[in-house]
């Protein structure tokens, strides 16, 4: 893989580690932070550049990357006169690994062709574990050679990264992938309860049907925590109802009914009045004990 001068931009719990492993891979990583004490702790674990603005950070860098919360901080670090976009030389790429509605992803791409920069959205799953081991799953969207060129680069912290259609196509994919989880983390925290309220032993009941049909990566990796009543090990509730509500949005545009995903919302949704907006999306359980 080549080496690349790039710019990270948003050092979150997911931006940081995937920063670092540019870092790691010796790319030349410059980044920056609106928070400046996490880039001042970047910089002292990996090797790169600080600075003050995305501008800033965006000057010379052949890809630029951005990982922050939702839309309007995407326009607020890529559009504007200190954004990423005004620091980007012609033929620079961006890359947006924020979550984020995929008519800002079409958006973004024309601004950035009008400036004869290329761009592809680029949503993870994996969450922090994923992001920290380098085991993401990127889906992408825009044109396949750009594509093709940045591969290598993305694999940097994924496991497999795909390209799934022109641009705003990889947030319509992320879209897919959290009305997945919804579902899955509903019945799985139905099934806990169930279980523990007909007097069985949850554990065994796991290590039974986990080997069956009923297998998930949230049974796996999640269900331990949930009988713990442990939830600060994942995805917060607060983004995964930012989440839905994109797809929730879209689904009313291409006439697809989402009942579950509508109402597994509400029910993040009374976690949130529970206190929970921080907690993980496995907090599900929290509600059906809270009742």
């Amino acid at each position: 893989m080549a080496l690349t001068k790039v710019a990270f931009i948003g050092l979150g719990v997911m931006g940081y580690p995937m920063a670092g492993w540019l870092s790691r891979n010796g790319h030349q990583v410059t980044v920056y932070n609106r928070t400046a004490s996490v880039a001042q702790r970047w910089a002292k674990t990996y090797t790169g550049r600080l600075t003050d603005s995305p501008r800033a950070a965006a000057l010379g860098a052949d890809v630029v990357f951005t990982c922050v919360g939702n839309d309007n901080d995407v326009k607020d670090v890529v559009l504007g006169d200190q954004g990423a976009l005004a620091g980007m030389r012609a033929g620079a790429t961006l890359v947006d690994h924020t979550t984020t509605s995929a008519q800002l992803a079409r958006e973004l791409a024309e601004r950035a062709a009008d400036l004869g920069c290329q761009f592809i959205d680029a949503p993870v799953s994996g969450g922090q574990q994923g992001a920290e081991n380098g085991q993401l799953t990127i889906m992408c969207g825009g044109q396949a050679p750009l594509f093709d060129s940045l591969k290598p680069l993305l694999s940097s912290y994924a496991r497999a990264v795909t390209l799934m259609g022109p641009n705003g196509s990889g947030q319509l994919c992320k879209m897919v992938n959290q009305i997945c989880i919804a579902g899955l983390l509903q019945g799985l925290a139905e099934g806990l309860h169930f279980a523990e309220n007909a007097g069985l032993n949850p554990q065994s009941v796991i290590e039974v049907i986990s080997k069956g049909a009923a297998q998930s990566w949230q049974m796996e990796n999640r269900y331990q925590t949930m009988l713990a009543g442990e939830y600060n090990h994942g995805f917060a509730v607060e983004w995964m109802r930012k989440d839905l509500a994109f797809a929730l949005e879209e689904a009313q545009r291409n006439a697809s009914e989402l009942p579950v995903t509508e109402l597994v919302d509400q029910f993040y949704a009374d976690i949130e009045r529970l206190g929970g907006s921080r907690w993980d999306t496995s907090s599900l359980l929290a509600r059906l004990k809270a009742r």
